[in-house]
């Protein structure tokens, strides 16, 4: 939670223009909505386990380190895209600062909510998230 504090202090400061009311914290989140609609829901454990989900014109989609795809290349990180498929994540590093991973989505998915460009370079499917709930 200590950690939460952390990252809403950076985003306030980094984004104050762009956000479209005060951040939320909850007791495992972090909410930040944005003037363009967007909203961001944040979880960070530590900088190795972590979700960050968004919700962009009904479209949701995410980025966890939940160890559940082997076939990716940024195992354990992966990429839930807005069409269904599970994909290796674009943006984020585990281990690397929380931060720094924090501003590196933000920067992306403002500039491309669904993240078409940063998917595209990585572009490596690995299933699709309905498969994945029946095995799990």
């Amino acid at each position: 939670m200590l950690l939460h504090f952390e990252l809403k202090d950076k985003i306030e400061a980094q984004y104050a223009d762009r956000l479209a009311a005060p951040l939320s914290l909850s007791q495992d989140a972090l909410t930040a909505r944005f003037v363009n609609g967007l909203a961001v829901e944040l979880r960070y454990l530590n900088a190795d386990e972590y979700s960050a989900q968004w919700l962009w014109r009904g479209a949701l989609l995410r980025i966890d380190t939940a160890p559940t795809h082997l076939g990716l290349a940024t195992f354990p990180n992966h990429f839930h895209a807005a069409d269904g498929m599970v994909k290796a994540d674009p943006l984020t590093t585990p281990g690397q600062a929380p931060w720094t991973n924090v501003r590196r989505l933000l920067d992306a998915i403002l500039q491309d909510p669904l993240l078409h460009q940063a998917a595209a370079a990585l572009e490596q499917p690995c299933c699709h998230a309905q498969t994945v709930l029946r095995k799990s």
